[in-house]
């Protein structure tokens, strides 16, 4: 049975696309807005989003929750996808239901010239959250992603890779088993400190972009081979034998 996902915040382009992704994928999606003004107004896209989303896929368990604490005490995994500003903020909601839960970092503290990072590089937005909800398993994921990745997870043959950091062996797999079931591929990267190189890894990939005029899509791919460990361990020591 797979499990139930709180979105928080859809202001900007990821977390529609995340809601999307997870409830395409067969996932129970609790949708809940957050922003420090304007209420009205994101719950309108919130009501947007949900009828889109049952439009496209009819299947879909998609669900309006009105606060993040409560769709955070709902889920089994939490997602917030606000700007970094507001970080401490939805922690500070969410941090008494998420004891024990899985929290996706996606949060990339880029500065408004998307050209440097608003913290030090001896720290990260992500282990930033893990002070923040210190009873919670905090994984890095999904941040050096685009929005469009979701509903075209492939491209020129390949699926976009899903770099993911983090502390704690069983979430991290519990979110590679995510990032496969909505089409992309997961590539483990080690602790949660490697999320200092992979949110500046999506500032490269923005720069990289506009300075080259790459068109969309567009996204990170590790090339290698496919040959196993146990496969190439015979074959160099066949190589040794001949």
């Amino acid at each position: 049975m797979k499990k139930t996902i709180a979105v928080i915040g859809i202001d900007g382009n990821m977390g529609p696309a995340m809601a999307y992704g997870f409830a395409k994928a067969g996932y129970r999606t609790l949708v809940s807005p957050y922003a420090a003004e304007d209420s009205t107004a994101q719950t309108g896209k919130v009501d947007s989003l949900v009828s889109k989303v049952r439009v496209r896929e009819p299947r879909a368990e998609i669900e309006i929750v009105s606060s993040a604490r409560e769709a955070s005490w709902e889920a089994d995994i939490v997602i917030p996808t606000v700007p970094y500003n507001m970080q401490a903020a939805v922690a500070a909601e969410i941090e008494p239901v998420v004891v024990g839960k899985v929290i996706i970092s996606v949060i990339n503290p880029l500065s408004g010239t998307f050209d440097g990072l608003l913290i030090p590089t001896t720290n990260s937005a992500a282990e930033e959250l893990a002070q923040l909800l210190p009873h919670s398993k905090v994984v890095k994921a999904f941040n050096t992603t685009l929005a469009m990745d979701f509903d075209t997870p492939e491209f020129v043959g390949h699926a976009v890779d899903v770099f993911i950091a983090g502390d704690d062996n069983e979430a991290v797999y519990e979110v590679a088993q995510l990032v496969r079931d909505v089409g992309l591929t997961p590539l483990s990267v080690g602790g949660l400190a490697m999320s200092r190189t992979l949110e500046n890894m999506m500032m490269l990939l923005i720069n990289l972009s506009v300075r080259n005029h790459f068109l969309r899509p567009l996204g990170w791919k590790v090339v290698h081979d496919n040959v196993d460990q146990a496969e190439r361990r015979g074959l160099d020591s066949s190589k040794s034998n001949s």
